[in-house]
C-alpha cells in the first residue's frame, strides 16, 4: 500500500513493539518517517522492531521506555525522542489494555488501569506533544478508538474498555477543536476486533476481524500532509 511521503518527519507510536502497534510503526516507517519504537517491558521485542523499520527505510530510529500514564516517564519519552529524532510531528497514540470480564469481576486496580492507558495516556503524550506542534504550526494526532464505543454500544462485559475507548473518541473530538487554527489534525481509528484479538464473535463484519493492513489506510490518510482539513473525526 502506498503511503504520504513524510520523509521529514518524525513519528512516534506509542506502544509499538507489539501487534497492532508494531504494525502502524512499520506502515511509517514505509513512508520514509524518522520512527520512535516505544515500550514498556518488552525491550527485545522493540529493537526487533527498530531493526525492520531501519530495513524498510526509515532514515533513522530510536527505541524508547516509557510509562504512557506517568507525566515525568512521559516527559522522558518525549525528551528522548526530540533528542534522538527530532520534534515529534506524528502521534499515534496506540497504547492500551483491556478486560474483557464481566465488570463486576474486576477489581478496582484493572478498572484503573484500563482508564488510565487507553485515556490518561492518551491525554498525557497528546498533550506533551502539542507544545512543538503548535510552534511549527503542524502536527497529526492519530488515536486508537474503538468501533462499539463510537456507535454506543454497550456490553456486560469489558467496561472499563467501553469507557475508556468513548472518552479517548470525545477527547479526539475535543482536541480537534482546540486545535483547528493550529496546523493540527486530531482523528482516531476506531477498529472492532483485531486479528491479534484472543477472543472473536460469532459475527464479525465482513465475517473476519480487522487485520493490521485495514489500519493501514486510515493511517496514511490521517498522516497525509494534504489532509488538513479533516479533523475530529
Amino acid at each position: 500500500m502506498n503511503g504520504p511521503d513524510i520523509s521529514d518527519q518524525t513519528a512516534l507510536v506509542t506502544g509499538s513493539a507489539r501487534g497492532v502497534g508494531r504494525a502502524l510503526l512499520l506502515a511509517l516507517a514505509d513512508c520514509g518517517a524518522r520512527t520512535a519504537v516505544h515500550y514498556h517491558t518488552s525491550a527485545d521485542a522493540a529493537r526487533e522492531v527498530a531493526e525492520d523499520a531501519r530495513e524498510r527505510g526509515a532514515p533513522a530510529v530510536t527505541t524508547v521506555q516509557g510509562d504512557v500514564t506517568d507525566p515525568e516517564s512521559v516527559d522522558g519519552i518525549f525528551s528522548t525522542v526530540e533528542a534522538d529524532l527530532g520534534s515529534v510531528d506524528v502521534l499515534v497514540n496506540n497504547v492500551g489494555d483491556f478486560a474483557p470480564r464481566h465488570w463486576e469481576e474486576i477489581d478496582f486496580e484493572t478498572w484503573n488501569r484500563v482508564l488510565e492507558t487507553n485515556l490518561n495516556g492518551t491525554y498525557l503524550c497528546s498533550k506533551r506533544a502539542l507544545p512543538t506542534m503548535r510552534e511549527a504550526e503542524y502536527g497529526r494526532i492519530v488515536n486508537l478508538g474503538y468501533a462499539s464505543s463510537e456507535k454506543g454500544l454497550v456490553s456486560p462485559g469489558n467496561f472499563p474498555y467501553f469507557v475508556a475507548k468513548t472518552g479517548v473518541l470525545m477527547f479526539t473530538r475535543m482536541l480537534a477543536a482546540d486545535t483547528q487554527d493550529d496546523g493540527i489534525t486530531v482523528n482516531a481509528i476506531s477498529p472492532y476486533v483485531v486479528e491479534n484479538s484472543e477472543e472473536f464473535p460469532d459475527e464479525l463484519p465482513r465475517d473476519r476481524p480487522a487485520s493490521y493492513e485495514d489500519l493501514v489506510g486510515p493511517l496514511y490518510f490521517f498522516v497525509d500532509p494534504d489532509t488538513e482539513y479533516v479533523s475530529g473525526e
